[in-house]
């Protein structure tokens, strides 16, 4: 399996549309949420940098979770303004919590190793299926 920008882009469109639908899903915990939103920036960052090293998206992915999640303890009026509408609910979030910084941490190192293991498997494969 080869590392595609479409096959990212598809599995991004995936995630925002079951990060979505647990936040209207009552008996899904919040938690799920953070988790599937830190693997939509993966998936992101994945797409803009699709042949770099899955680390170094590990890391970037990390640390703009952290940054926005952080950034959430700045109260500014314009940002408050921004916050109110859907999109900014969305991607900026309402108020920082300790847990979403696990549920981030926890989602991006769950696809990493999910990537890793898809990706060591197909090219398993593939070497095997040419040596026959």
């Amino acid at each position: 399996m080869k590392k595609s920008r479409l096959h990212y882009f598809i599995f991004f469109l995936l995630i925002v549309f079951l990060g979505i639908t647990s936040r209207k899903i009552s008996f899904i915990p919040l938690w799920i949420g953070d988790f599937l939103y830190a693997v939509m920036i993966y998936a992101l960052v994945r797409i803009v940098f699709v042949y770099k090293k899955a680390i170094h998206i590990v890391l970037l992915s990390l640390l703009i979770c952290y940054a926005i999640e952080f950034l959430q303890l700045y109260q500014g009026e314009w940002i408050i303004e921004i916050r109110k509408t859907l999109f900014g609910r969305y991607v900026l979030g309402q108020g920082f919590l300790w847990s979403d910084i696990f549920a981030y941490t926890a989602g991006i190192l769950c696809i990493f190793f999910i990537e890793k293991i898809i990706f060591k498997y197909s090219s398993y494969e593939t070497r095997f299926r040419i040596k026959q």
